[in-house]
């Protein structure tokens, strides 16, 4: 299976992290979300886990850094339209590898202030998205890199970037902006 990779700014993950710590997640039913893809990573003597998923019968969209074999019984999710936004205030799930999910609300860029002095201080809003509201305690965490940020059943993020401490809100990827890239890269890679 090709893996297309898609996201210039990511944080690595620290040696030793687990994947699926949803932090205020629930446990979620086998393949209740089929286009989930599973990433074993190794690399030299270190083994890491990733999540993605899968947009087409052969492309997996994941983190920048999660790059490895996928693996499990996974089915396509719909990608949106080129630049689609979502408003502040739309209900949106994310899902681990540790069979938890949580709905997650989409934020105002402003809640991932561009300050030299915090973690947001990279946050782009025209690649990104401010994911999580600090007071539902809801956010993807360590080892869910890479796996879908899900609005109206269509993949509209992609979980990149966070708190030490996994309280939100987290960063993720903004699909839209890169459907073009995407679509033209399926198109050339195409077996």
């Amino acid at each position: 299976m090709l893996i297309l990779i898609l996201l210039p700014a990511a944080f690595l993950l620290p040696s030793g992290a687990v994947a699926g710590e949803i932090i205020g997640g629930q446990e979620a039913q086998p393949h209740f979300r089929p286009y989930m893809a599973y990433l074993k990573i190794q690399r030299e003597e270190k083994k890491r886990v990733c999540g993605g998923f899968l947009v087409s019968k052969n492309f997996v969209l994941t983190a920048a850094h999660c790059k490895g074999e996928a693996a499990g019984y996974v089915s396509p999710i719909p990608l949106p339209m080129a630049h689609q936004q979502m408003r502040p205030g739309t209900v949106c799930s994310v899902a681990g590898w540790g069979r938890t999910s949580a709905k997650v609300v989409v934020m105002q860029d402003a809640a991932c202030p561009r300050d030299p002095d915090l973690i947001y201080h990279d946050y782009n809003p025209s690649t990104m998205m401010c994911v999580g509201d600090p007071e539902m305690g809801r956010s993807s965490f360590k080892g869910d890199s890479g796996g879908p940020l899900v609005c109206q059943q269509t993949a509209q993020g992609i979980f990149s970037w966070g708190s030490e401490e996994g309280t939100p809100p987290a960063v993720y990827t903004r699909v839209s902006t890169f459907i073009l890239w995407i679509q033209k890269t399926m198109r050339m890679l195409q077996p």
